[in-house]
């Protein structure tokens, strides 16, 4: 670090220049990346119900059709009198786009027509799979689409595709409002915080540098492995906000060092010794806590875990190379174009005394504020005790999406379209299930409450398909676990399959390989707290005190966005919480928990190693960094809580996890939970075993 600063204020211009003209080339090269990005990987593909869908698709062809039109009879006549209309608009179709089928309910008869006809007989399907493997892609589902409506004839359309390519489309527009309120209100916010613009600026011009660079990297991404359409909105903006935190911290230790008297060149290099020390550790820290998403076998959580690992190192190397070449170029300039005043030497002095008297009203009484803190966490975090797990659904969309709405017409106006379990019989000896096993099984699942017909789909090679339509008297769960239970015929092997079977195998796995990534996030961040304070126990309770953030943070979402209270005001219905956002806010969560430990600690253990005694490490530390560790949690919750504003439901609760979590961690347990506990411990916050001293001595990189 000590050579970085140096080149950093010798070559200044150079540095920048080369940080900038690399971040523009790869984030226009990035900007390609919203054609590439995946609608799928939800669920784990080696569970039985994936597989039982891998199977059939390869032996009967893929069965869950990419568009569904559903065509209404105008008033005065009848599906039959639109068939030749609807049939001569599929025919060119097919002629203008590759398909692999194109099946509607003018095209076949008997039982087959009678699931493609609705309830009251105004309406008719027509289903579309296209071929993937032509010169198509989703960005010509609006034109495909558009092809198949048919003049004068009311159409909708649903479709797995189509409400995936809705779910991105929702993305885009999404990331780019987010963008265009967080920024000008952060940098609004930063000439407040620092009392000049052009010291507002440095962060946010970074943070708008790391959008850009996190767009070329998920680039490269897509040609390495599936990245989810989600990962693009957390990367941006979770890059963005790490961003522009980290600049805050590097200015401020910055404009610090300006005010003790350092001349430009030595209050760069004091600058990167310290906070940029900071900051490429806290990276660290939040790559650690991101990597434990790679241990899922879902692609969308590990695509997630790509999208945020991207984010932090781009916001980290940028803060360490773009920043201090800034501030070297400005030098004493970063104060210049105040807004008013004297307004940073009264904001800083205002700033410092208000957190000195606020750490020391709580270490007269330590124990009233560890106790009723840590108890009344506690009661935020019952609710998660009734927590319970779903899946991201079309629901999911705002309730004017077109695709949404078809999606319901399909529903609750089709005796077809309820929920099903696709069953594959397979018999031995490479010879299908025979007539007596098929009746024989067939019998067993009719006698399975809640199932309401099943039906022999085909049968090929050595399996047999059926599917087992379920009516809403049972969960689809619950009846998942009752055909499982079921002893197949002699000489036959079952496998269950279906959307109910996948969204069950999906959140088993999920909590499987719950435990692997939180033991991976919690040692590398013992350790790597270890390394940098040298002290056994503020690792512990970094760990700790992130735990009871998370708790308390899960609870609340409980209580709001599964149990419903005030789901209301946030225009969301009340649902299990879908598991792929309870993973990535763990990982967010964890990871910026102790991030902002790293930022207070540092400074209190910077204090003790310049000779003052717990109490007085802990006042200088939180006075000087309580200001910077609020106003870093405040410009997070304006950029992260931009997700608020998404007509996405899982977005909402992704954007309002992060609001509840920075207000608990970085005010109620960084500013007043961990002060009153370092002063109630001591001495004893410092203490480590001899050899891990002497390890320490060696290898540690706070020192």
């Amino acid at each position: 670090m000590t050579r970085w600063a140096a080149f950093v204020v010798s070559r200044k211009w150079w540095v920048l220049a080369v940080a900038v003209a690399a971040v523009v080339l790869s984030g226009l090269w990035g900007l390609g990346v919203f054609g590439k990005m995946s609608q799928e990987g939800y669920f784990d593909p080696d569970s039985e119900s994936a597989r039982v869908t891998t199977l059939i698709n390869e032996k009967l062809g893929q069965q869950s059709p990419d568009i569904v039109a559903i065509y209404t009879a105008p008033d005065g006549r009848t599906v039959d009198d639109i068939g030749p209309e609807v049939q001569e608009r599929l025919s060119a179709f097919q002629q203008e786009w590759p398909t692999d089928s194109v099946v509607s309910y003018w095209s076949v008869s008997g039982s087959a027509a009678e699931p493609m006809l609705s309830l009251d007989g105004t309406k008719a399907i027509a289903t579309v799979v296209v071929d993937w493997d032509s010169d198509v892609d989703l960005a010509d589902i609006d034109a495909m689409t558009e092809d198949l409506t048919v003049p004068g004839v009311e159409s909708e359309f649903a479709g797995g595709t189509l409400v995936g390519h809705s779910f991105n489309q929702h993305l885009q527009q999404d990331l780019l409002k987010a963008e265009a309120i967080a920024i000008p209100i952060t940098l609004l916010l930063l000439v407040v915080i620092f009392g000049t613009v052009t010291a507002a600026a440095v962060p946010v011009f970074v943070g708008m540098l790391t959008v850009f660079s996190a767009l070329g990297t998920l680039r490269l991404l897509t040609e390495i492995t599936e990245i989810s359409s989600f990962a693009l909105n957390v990367a941006s903006l979770l890059g963005l906000g790490l961003a522009i935190d980290y600049g805050l911290f590097i200015v401020s230790r910055f404009r610090e060092e300006l005010g003790r008297g350092s001349d430009t060149a030595e209050a760069v290099r004091r600058t990167v010794l310290t906070a940029g020390r900071t900051v490429m550790f806290s990276g660290l820290l939040l790559v650690c806590a991101f990597a434990g998403m790679l241990v899922f076998p879902q692609p969308v959580i590990r695509s997630l875990g790509f999208g945020a690992i991207a984010s932090v190192t781009s916001a980290a190397i940028l803060s360490l190379t773009a920043i201090p070449a800034l501030l070297a170029i400005l030098g004493h300039r970063i104060n210049s174009l105040a807004w008013r005043k004297g307004a940073v030497e009264r904001g800083d002095a205002r700033a410092e005394r208000f957190w000195s008297g606020v750490v020391t009203k709580v270490m007269r009484r330590p124990v009233v504020f560890s106790v009723t803190i840590v108890a009344g966490l506690l009661v935020l975090a019952s609710p998660l005790l009734r927590v319970t797990l779903g899946e991201i659904t079309y629901t999911a969309l705002p309730a004017d999406d077109p695709s949404r709405a078809a999606t319901e017409t399909m529903y609750t106006e089709f005796a077809s379209a309820g929920d099903a379990a696709g069953i594959l019989l397979r018999g031995s000896d490479g010879q299908p299930p025979t007539t007596a096993q098929l009746s024989e099984f067939s019998q067993d699942l009719r006698a399975v409450d809640g199932i309401d017909q099943v039906r022999l789909v085909a049968t090929t090679d050595d399996v047999s398909v059926l599917t087992a339509t379920f009516n809403n008297d049972v969960p689809g769960g619950e009846l998942v676990r009752d055909i499982r239970a079921l002893d197949p015929p002699d000489g036959t092997d079952v496998m269950v399959g279906g959307g109910a079977a996948l969204t069950q195998d999906t959140n088993a796995s999920i909590v499987s390989h719950l435990p692997l990534m939180i033991t991976i996030m919690v040692v590398s961040t013992l350790i790597l707290l270890f390394l940098a304070f040298g002290s056994v126990v503020l690792p512990i309770k970094a760990v700790a005190m992130a735990g009871l953030s998370l708790a308390a943070t899960f609870g609340i979402l409980t209580w709001i966005f599964q149990e419903g209270h005030g789901a209301s005001l946030l225009g969301v219905t009340p649902n299990p919480l879908e598991p792929t956002f309870v993973v990535l806010i763990l990982a967010v969560v964890f990871g910026l928990s102790t991030d902002y430990e790293v930022f207070l600690m540092s400074r209190m253990v910077e204090a003790r190693q310049s000779g003052a005694d717990t109490e007085e490490a802990v006042r200088i530390g939180t006075a000087r960094t309580g200001r910077i560790v609020t106003a870093a949690a405040a410009l997070l919750i304006i950029v992260t809580g931009a997700f608020t504003i998404s007509g996405l439901s899982i977005m909402r609760f992704l954007g309002v996890g992060m609001i509840i979590a920075l207000i608990i961690d970085a005010t109620v347990v960084r500013m007043l939970l961990v002060p009153s506990l370092v002063k109630l411990m001591g001495e004893a916050n410092w203490w480590a075993p001899a050899w891990m001293r002497r390890v320490y001595e060696k290898v540690g990189i706070g020192h």
